[in-house]
């Protein structure tokens, strides 16, 4: 009995193991190929592809994302940190998350891309990009109309300089040094 379930906790343990591995690739590149995912770690390319079924059957892996070039792309991007009132919340966080997910901040061209409940001194956090802080005003006023009982501040900080953004380095390191 010892060997069986000693054994089973290992191949559990290895699983685990086995799981980050192919997390952390595809963390450094979601699209990088099964193919190359099982050479790195010499696995098969059907084991590889088992996890990642399995990663995201089990939802710990929601989706995949790409990383962008904000300048490029003529974006800036901001953080907009919100305190809540010592009012009761009964409806309020739902209505927050409906807020978030509705289109109707389209006209103001601002895209959410992180919208997170936090513990700490704020309690509220929208990671967005938008073309100028007009927009990101406009935004932050719409919600505090919406949601006065519940704000009791809100704080918008421009994020100037992405050095590492999901978990890649920024390929133009060398304007950070323009920046000081």
């Amino acid at each position: 009995m010892y060997l069986v379930t000693n054994m089973a906790r290992k191949s559990a343990e290895q699983i685990k193991k086995d799981e980050l591995k192919v997390l952390k690739s595809l963390k450094q590149n979601a699209r990088g190929s099964i193919e190359n995912i099982s050479k790195k770690y010499n696995f098969s390319r059907q084991k590889v592809w088992r996890i990642i079924k399995r990663l995201e059957k089990n939802k710990k892996i929601w989706g995949y994302s790409t990383v962008t070039d904000d300048e490029k792309l003529e974006e800036k991007r901001f953080i907009i940190l919100i305190k809540r009132s010592t009012e009761p919340v009964d409806d309020a966080i739902q209505k927050i998350v409906d807020f978030t997910m509705e289109h109707k901040h389209g006209e103001m061209s601002i895209d959410i891309e992180c919208s997170s409940y936090l513990h700490g001194h704020y309690d509220w956090m929208f990671t967005v990009t938008a073309k100028d802080m007009k927009d990101v005003k406009r935004f932050t006023h719409l919600l505090s109309k919406e949601y006065e009982l519940w704000i009791n501040e809100i704080l918008v900080l421009q994020n100037i300089f992405p050095v590492k953004k999901c978990g890649i380095f920024n390929p133009n390191m060398q304007k950070i040094k323009e920046l000081f």
